[in-house]
Order: C-alpha cells, then sequence, then structure tokens
C-alpha cells in the first residue's frame, strides 16, 4: 500500500514497526455537542483505512479517545472551555454533557456503518499517564513550571514545524482571530502540559498532582492514550487536516521527547468539509449533523457514498445539490444490483481473485475510495455470472461498507411485495405496499369515482392522508405509498 504521509509531505509505501501488525490511533471527539457532518467525513475516512488494512491482510488495533477535558478553544490554549460551554448551555455537569455527546456520536457512527474502534479511552480516564509523562518532561529539561502551571518548552527542540514550514512570526500573538498572550510562556509557541491555574475558576474536573491540583492539557491527552494502548511506537495516526498544527504538532514533541524516539511512522490527514461559504463548523451557518439529513429524508448511507466519491486529500464542497446527486448514484447502483440473480451459476474463482487484486490495487493507491466504488460498477459489467458478481460486490463492501448487498435484498423484497399487492380490476391497477386493507380502500375510491360519487371518493382520500398514506394517480391505475 501506497499512502501518503503528511510528516515526508509525499506518498510512500506504507510499513509498520512490526510486519503484519498496524497500531493505529484517531483523534476522537470533543463531546461538548453533536458532531457535524464535516466532522464524520474525517471518520468515515479513517474508517475506510482501517477496514482496508484488515482487507489487505493487517492486524490492526485501533485506539481512539474520548476529549471530555481541557480542549480549550484557540491554539495557545486559551479560549472558552468547550466541555463547560456545554454544560452551561444544557444546564448539565461536565460529565453528563460527555456521556450524552459521546453516546450520540457512536449512534452516528452506527448509522453511518462506522466501526467502534478497538480501544475507546476517554481523556479523564488516564490522569495517573499524563502526569507520569509529565514528570519525565521536567527532569528532562523539556518542561518547566510558571505561573502555577507546567509548560512545554519547544526551544529545546531542533525540529519543532514537522507539517508545515510555518514562519515563527506568522504565529505571533494577534495574528490570528482567538489567540491571546499567556505571559507564563518562555516562548510563544510553548503550550500547557498541565494547569493549575487558568481563567476557569469553575474548572469542574480537577485532580491532585506534583504541581497542584488541576488538569492536563489538550495535547497530553493523545500522547497518553495512545502509549497506553498502542505502546511505545505508533504505526499510523489519523485525524482533520485542521488538527495537524498545533494538536499533533504538540504531541509529537512531546511524545518524542518523552520517549527518547522516533514516535509516528505515518500521519494521515483528511482534508475539510467545505460549504459553498467555507469550512463547515458548529457556529457557522445550518448545523448540519446526521439527524438533521434524516429529518430531511435522506439515507445516512448515501451521505457516505457522497464522501466515498472524493480523495481523503481534497476539500470537498457539501451543497443539497451535491447530496442529491449523490443519492441518486447510490440508488442506481443499488437498483443495478438488486437486478442480479443469487441463484445464477456459481462463483468463478478465477475472475473473482482477478477483480479483488485490482480493487487491492486501486484502494492501495493512498485510499483511492472514487476508484474503489468504480470497481463496483466494473464488476457489474463484467462478463462473468451474477453469483460472482454479488460475491465480489460483497468482498469489496467489507471495506466501502455502503450495505450493497443489503440494500439490494431490501429492494428485491420491496418491489416483489408491490408487484405481489397489486390489485387488478377493469384494467384499473392498485400498488402499494403490500397492505391489503389499504389497496381495498384505493380500489373503493376508485370505484366511487367511477360512480360519479366525487364526494366518497374525496372522503377515502382524506382517511387515507390522515394516516399518512399518499395516493398517486397515474394512467390506468393508482399507487400508494406512506409518507
Amino acid at each position: 500500500m501506497y499512502l501518503y504521509n503528511s510528516a515526508t509531505h509525499r506518498k510512500e509505501e506504507f510499513k509498520t514497526h512490526t510486519p503484519g501488525r498496524v497500531e493505529m490511533y484517531t483523534c476522537g471527539p470533543t463531546v461538548y455537542h453533536f458532531a457535524h457532518i464535516g466532522n464524520l467525513r474525517s471518520y468515515i475516512m479513517e474508517d475506510v483505512l482501517e477496514k482496508y488494512l484488515r482487507y489487505a491482510g493487517y492486524d490492526v488495533n485501533r485506539v481512539m479517545n474520548i476529549t471530555d477535558v481541557g480542549h480549550l478553544s484557540s491554539d495557545a490554549d486559551t479560549g472558552e472551555d468547550k466541555m463547560l460551554k456545554g454544560a452551561r448551555r444544557e444546564h448539565k455537569t461536565v460529565m453528563e454533557i460527555a456521556q450524552y455527546y459521546t453516546d450520540a456520536f457512536f449512534e452516528d457512527c452506527r448509522k453511518l456503518n462506522i466501526k467502534r474502534p478497538d480501544v475507546v479511552q476517554p481523556a479523564t480516564g488516564c490522569i495517573d499517564e499524563y502526569i507520569a509523562i509529565v514528570t519525565r518532561l521536567l527532569d528532562k529539561g523539556y518542561a518547566y513550571q510558571a505561573g502555577g502551571n507546567v509548560y512545554f518548552d519547544t526551544s529545546k527542540l531542533d525540529h519543532y514545524y514537522v507539517f508545515n514550514d510555518h514562519d515563527e512570526e506568522d504565529l505571533a500573538v494577534g495574528v490570528r482571530e482567538g489567540v491571546e498572550e499567556d505571559t507564563n510562556k518562555r516562548n510563544k509557541n510553548d503550550f500547557v502540559l498541565w494547569f493549575t491555574k487558568s481563567k476557569f475558576e469553575d474548572q469542574a474536573l480537577k485532580w491532585d498532582s506534583p504541581w497542584g491540583v488541576g488538569y492536563p492539557g489538550w495535547h497530553i491527552e493523545c500522547s497518553g492514550i495512545s502509549m497506553k494502548y498502542n505502546g511505545e511506537y505508533l504505526d499510523l495516526h489519523c485525524g482533520g487536516v485542521d488538527n495537524a498544527f498545533p494538536h499533533h504538532t504538540n504531541e509529537i514533541a512531546q511524545s518524542e521527547s518523552y520517549l527518547g524516539h522516533p514516535w509516528c511512522g505515518h500521519w494521515f490527514h483528511v482534508h475539510h468539509l467545505n460549504t459553498t461559504s467555507g469550512k463547515m463548523s458548529k457556529s457557522k451557518g445550518e448545523f448540519l449533523t446526521v439527524s438533521l439529513l434524516e429529518e430531511k429524508g435522506y439515507d445516512p448511507l448515501a451521505y457516505r457514498y457522497f464522501c466515498l466519491q472524493s480523495h481523503y486529500r481534497k476539500a470537498l464542497v457539501f451543497s443539497y445539490e451535491n447530496l442529491d446527486n449523490a443519492v441518486a448514484a447510490y440508488q442506481k447502483l443499488i437498483g443495478r444490483i438488486a437486478a442480479l440473480n443469487p441463484q445464477e451459476g456459481e462463483r468463478d474463482e478465477t475472475v473473482f481473485q482477478q477483480y479483488r487484486e485490482r480493487f487491492l490495487e486501486q484502494m492501495g493507491n493512498d485510499l483511492n475510495t472514487s476508484m474503489g466504488v468504480t470497481s463496483v460498477f466494473d464488476v457489474l459489467k463484467a462478463k462473468t455470472n451474477d453469483a460472482t458478481k454479488l460475491a465480489l460486490i460483497g468482498d469489496f463492501d467489507q471495506v466501502l461498507s455502503l450495505s450493497l448487498l443489503e440494500k439490494a435484498e431490501a429492494k428485491r423484497v420491496e418491489d416483489a411485495k408491490a408487484k405481489a399487492s397489486a390489485q387488478t380490476t377493469g384494467g384499473y391497477t392498485v400498488t402499494g405496499e403490500g397492505d391489503p386493507e389499504v389497496d381495498a380502500l384505493v380500489m373503493q375510491r376508485y370505484e366511487a369515482k367511477k360512480a360519479k360519487n366525487f364526494a366518497e371518493a374525496d372522503r377515502i382520500r382524506d382517511e387515507l392522508k390522515a394516516r399518512g398514506i399518499e395516493i398517486i394517480d397515474t394512467k390506468g391505475g393508482a399507487t400508494w405509498k406512506r409518507v
């Protein structure tokens, strides 16, 4: 597999510290609100990556944190604490907020066919690990105490900016909105490892430490959790591109200073989901969540399909028009699969292996998901029997996770029900969703109209409408559906 490495700025062969095994870490959500679909794009692409690695034969250990403490708004560890903001907004405790939105996040993941990581660790569960790391960093001279807090000293590093060639002057206080000066810092790029003094006098979550009662900085959490569950050598670290600096930059600084050796071999960053007016966020425009898409009638898996049509290293522009196009393509794909006959022939192993190798190669070229989807269409056009086609589609869907076979089977059943429930009288046909009572009422409406008893026909129509049933008159009959 060849995968772009954000740390080296090039596509390179993916290698692991232990052959055949991948230690994988994913930055999880800050659980102060629902995840928007821009956040979830990253998790969809990381899910595809994990599933591809397993499909390719790797043993994967995937770890994810849940940020339930210490995540401040700006990269200077200043600004408003997001967890406290959520607690105040909803008149709940911080831990109640954390649990509610953690559950909501994983429910969204379930709807999007995103696999739950092997390890999910709330940040509040590893306080001892953070204290141990901070203690050693102080002992080794990479950290210092000032104003009651413990800071990492970036001046001790030969190379700090890993992912981008930042000009130090560009990071000066006041250059970017929301950055406030912390006069305790020796260098403007230093960051907090442990707070005992902060602007939040009512900080809800605090723990004893050698430096006083306080709480961890945001960046130390991922290093501590990863080292606990992935070990000293991490093969693959994933996250949104907005985490590259400062969060991932600071993770590398503190982890390698603590360990004394290189830490993570490969960095995978998913680019933004934008709206037509810019980057999607919780504070701008319509707050787009999976639940909102469902309320508007969209299948969450159509959104997953929409994401897979674009490469993870390209910004993706969301609009309802673009989503509608993806829905149409997804439904057309399901329809073509539903038209295949599962009983036609036996699996042709030669053809199966040929197409499987092609799928591995295409997806293994920097996780090219659009080509992965194209592989499904290639199978549908292949000169082989339907049994082989269905076997290949099911095989590819271990990675794509679009529920292709399940959706196709559901369509077959639905179409069969509609066909079976069709009633024909005098050339007038009623088709619906397999409810004889409704079929009979629609037929009665037809008979009333035929007898010019329009009042009775309208009464039946209104009765069905009150039951959430819409009648659509067609040439030679009518169809009905629940709305």
